[in-house]
């Protein structure tokens, strides 16, 4: 797969030069002596051979021209650790620094592992710094492995971080630093995965997103205590007025085969984490940086969308849309504090059954809109919400859904409220508005919409509420 696919045409081909000679010039900088290592490629090489898949590296810089390979189908078990964490590898040419090539091809039911696979169970990559110094070098790759441990690995400078590739199981990323890489901090790339877990990491800065996971067959994915950060183009300008990227801090994407079953995903948790920039935390209100980005991005597909995921206890902020889901079902969005977006704090499309409870939503020091809006979607529930000081343009707006139970939503000082239009067969209730602005609807009903009940509300500015569209219990 090439980066180009990551982002929308055009984007890659301004960044990628300017990225490559920039990190180039700061390798420069740090080591004003690296050009003048030697290869260190085949002389490693040989050690992982002999001496059964294992490599111990002493605390030195080594500059490598090729992948190290560690074959588990001739060695077994294998490990490539730094003492002291120490060491530092330099990729001075294309593909990953570490590949790990693994047999498995089965699923992690014990019964379907191998002997061989037992063999080959649990492969480390420890304590490792890996410095790219090539548009194409790559930090840790892992193929058709089980049990894979990547801790304490920091990778900078490279194209992707950590790529998953063709096939693996139970695999654990944690205690990671995946740092300002031109492609994806942890890359799915169509693999086949069940079981992974990543946590306690810091990713980014990676220019086409933080973890990606692109097409495949992705189960059990849980990404907890991390701080994802600014995973998207550093840039702010647009490209045809239109937004310049689809990258995400979290980006899960399986819309590009969108008539093929087999590769979807479902039954991931994103928990405790900070996700956060780029879209222009500090700067001025009329630029926008990486328009288009995400802090977290679900595009899933009509045969197959999304599913079953949990995304809680996570501080979100400064992003285009701080959540971006489309073709999703069963997906929990609950006790997040969102801040900050520019304009939108949570885009829900074509999707059902999404539930959004326990939320703050509040611009803190900022002049946001901070829009909610569902669309096209059916039978979510959104309960227990603040707004808070959301400018003309925000609040909470339904279009075209149906079977909704909007309870609980308290605004306060907002300069736009609550907005269905041609919604059906949807209650509001217990929803309370304070603060606005005069002149602001606080509830707008249309007249394309129809069945709504309105219970224990209270809106004391203006409303406007088309008759046709209550629900009069008659």
């Amino acid at each position: 797969m090439t980066l180009s696919r990551l982002v929308f045409p055009g984007l890659c081909l301004a960044i990628l030069p300017v990225f490559h000679a920039t990190a180039q010039s700061r390798l420069a900088e740090q080591m004003p002596d690296f050009a003048s290592l030697p290869d260190s490629s085949g002389d490693l090489q040989r050690q992982i051979d002999e001496n059964g898949g294992i490599l111990n590296l002493p605390p030195r810089v080594f500059r490598l021209t090729k992948t190290l390979e560690f074959d588990l189908a001739r060695h077994g078990m294998a490990a490539a650790r730094a003492e002291n964490g120490t060491a530092t590898l330099i990729m001075d040419g294309p593909g990953p620094a570490v590949r790990f090539q693994g047999t498995h091809e089965g699923s992690a039911d014990p019964k379907a592992f191998k002997a061989a696979t037992w063999n080959e169970r649990m492969p480390i990559v420890e304590g490792l710094v890996i410095v790219g110094n090539h548009p194409e070098a790559d930090g840790v790759e892992l193929v058709q492995t089980v049990q894979p441990v990547v801790h304490q690995v920091s990778v900078r400078w490279a194209r992707h971080g950590i790529h998953l590739a063709v096939r693996n199981r139970n695999v654990i990323v944690s205690d990671c630093q995946i740092y300002e890489n031109s492609g994806c901090g942890v890359f799915y790339d169509d693999v086949n995965l069940h079981q992974s877990n990543i946590s306690n990491s810091h990713i980014s800065y990676n220019r086409a997103g933080g973890v990606v996971i692109r097409g495949g067959n992705v189960r059990n994915v849980q990404i907890a205590g991390c701080d994802l950060e600014a995973n998207m183009p550093g840039e702010a300008e647009p490209v045809g007025g239109e937004p310049v990227t689809r990258a995400a801090n979290i980006l899960i994407d399986v819309s590009e085969t969108p008539d093929d079953k087999s590769r979807s995903v479902a039954e991931v948790a994103i928990t405790g984490c900070t996700i956060q920039h780029s879209a222009n935390y500090s700067g001025g209100e009329d630029q926008t940086v990486a328009p288009g980005g995400a802090n977290i991005r679900l595009l899933g597909k009509e045969v197959w969308p999304i599913d079953s995921v949990a995304i809680t206890g996570n501080v979100v902020s400064d992003t285009t849309t701080n959540f971006h889901l489309d073709h999703c079902m069963d997906i929990t969005i609950s006790g997040n504090t969102f801040f900050a977006p520019k304009p939108e704090n949570l885009v829900v499309t074509n999707s059902t059954r999404v539930i959004v409870s326990g939320n703050t939503f509040n611009p803190r020091q900022f002049e946001r809109p901070g829009l909610i809006r569902f669309a096209d979607s059916t039978d979510c529930v959104i309960s227990g919400a603040t707004l808070h000081s959301h400018l003309a343009g925000g609040g909470l707006l339904l279009e075209n859904c149906s079977g909704f139970l909007i309870d609980g939503v308290r605004l306060t000082d907002c300069a736009a409220g609550i907005v269905l239009k041609n919604v059906r067969d949807t209650t509001l209730s217990h929803c309370r508005a304070s603060g606005s602005p005069e002149g602001t609807v606080e509830l707008s009903i249309d007249g394309e919409s129809r069945g709504i009940l309105l219970d224990g509300n209270r809106f004391p500015g203006k409303t406007e509420v088309d008759p046709a569209a209550l629900d009069t219990g008659e």
